[in-house]
């Protein structure tokens, strides 16, 4: 995965400075996935009437979607009114789709589970590209860099790093893990 770290730090380094300055946090995602890569991001109340969109089991649920040839993000609007933290880390997962996967105008769908797996009770095997998404999201809104001077700046607390980067606390610590 170092090398989806590295796509995902030439990315931010190509930003131009009146999107991100390169320092400021949190990360301005949104403007990132609509300055820079030119996706507009939409919350939608249900992802399922997304064209093409797969048929889900009971109790399952879209989180996001790439729709490539639309050039948009959809979030799943629900999920980010409880959790809000998560629809950073979902519009930066797509981006991690669009930079990593994107296959001509075939839409990418990601599944909550797929986000999350690591906070499950029952780990979950996650497939490979939306590892790879998981994993360019997290270094799109905490840069290995930027985590490493929070850390010390934060005074190692775990809670004003999470506030300042605007993060959940699961992604924080997988993050802090990865590059602390």
């Amino acid at each position: 995965m170092e090398g989806i770290e590295q796509r995902a730090e030439l990315f931010l380094a190509g930003i131009p400075s009146h999107i991100w300055d390169g320092s400021s946090l949190p990360v301005p995602i949104e403007d990132i996935a609509d300055s820079h890569a030119g996706l507009l991001v939409r919350d939608v109340e249900d992802l399922s009437s997304a064209p093409g969109a797969p048929a889900l089991a009971a109790g399952q649920a879209l989180s996001g979607l790439l729709l490539p040839d639309r050039g948009e993000i959809w979030v799943n609007a629900r999920e980010t009114e409880e959790w809000p933290p998560r629809r950073r880390f979902t519009i930066a997962h797509e981006l991690g789709h669009w930079q990593l996967h994107r296959d001509g105008g075939k839409a990418v769908y990601c599944r909550a589970s797929a986000l999350d797996a690591e906070d499950a009770e029952v780990p979950q095997a996650i497939p490979e590209p939306e590892e790879e998404a998981n994993v360019f999201a997290a270094a799109l809104l905490m840069p290995a860099r930027l985590i490493r001077e929070q850390y010390v700046a934060c005074d190692r607390d775990f809670e004003r790093l999470c506030r300042r980067f605007a993060s959940s606390g699961a992604a924080m610590g997988r993050r802090l893990h990865a590059v602390i």
